[in-house]
C-alpha cells in the first residue's frame, strides 16, 4: 500500500485561512458562528477554523463536537451542544473528508430540528463520490479518487493528507 502525501501542514493551514476568509465573508453582518466538528479529525479541524476565524474576524465563535454512530447513524448521541444554544444562529457542520456524504448528512440532521438562520458545511477535502444530496459550502481540495484509494487526515503530531 503505497501513501502519497497530498496536503502538508503549511498546505492545510493555507487551506484552512482561506475557508475561514469565506465563511467570515458570508457571515459579516452576524456577531456569533456555531462550528459543529464531526467528532475525531472533523472537530480538528473545526479547531483551526475558530482559530483562524479568531485571528480575521470578531465573530464570536462557538465551538462543539458532533458524536456520529457510523453503525447506528439515526440513534447518533449528536453533541453536546443543548437546542438553546445553536436555535436561530448560523451553524457550520465541519468535517475532514467528505466521501459518501452520509456522515455529514446525519450531522446536519440534528441541526434541522430548530429553525436556523444559517446552515453550511465545510470539509477540507471533498472526494465527490456522493450517495447523500450534501455537498460542501465550503472545502479545501476537491480530489477525484478512485472508490479503492483511501484519504486519510492526520492532525497529529504533524498536520497531513495522505492518499491511499
Amino acid at each position: 500500500m503505497t501513501k502519497t502525501i497530498i496536503l502538508n501542514q503549511q498546505e492545510v493551514n493555507h487551506k484552512a485561512k482561506r475557508i475561514a476568509f469565506q465563511i467570515y465573508e458570508d457571515h459579516l453582518n452576524e456577531t456569533e458562528i456555531i462550528l459543529a466538528g464531526i467528532a475525531n479529525s472533523g472537530y480538528k479541524f473545526a479547531v483551526l477554523l475558530k482559530a483562524n476565524l479568531e485571528e480575521i474576524s470578531s465573530l464570536q465563535v462557538s465551538l462543539c463536537e458532533v458524536q456520529i454512530n457510523k453503525k447506528n447513524p439515526l440513534h447518533s448521541d449528536h453533541s453536546q451542544l443543548k437546542v438553546q444554544g445553536y436555535e436561530n444562529k448560523c451553524v457550520v457542520v465541519v468535517d475532514d473528508v467528505l466521501n459518501s456524504g452520509a456522515t455529514l448528512i446525519y450531522a446536519v440532521k440534528k441541526f434541522l430540528e430548530v429553525p436556523l438562520k444559517q446552515l453550511k458545511t465545510a470539509v477540507l477535502v471533498d472526494r465527490s463520490h456522493k450517495r447523500y444530496p450534501v455537498k460542501a459550502d465550503y472545502k479545501g481540495l476537491s480530489l477525484s479518487t478512485s472508490l479503492n484509494e483511501m484519504v486519510q487526515v492526520s492532525f497529529t503530531p504533524e498536520v497531513k493528507v495522505e492518499l491511499f
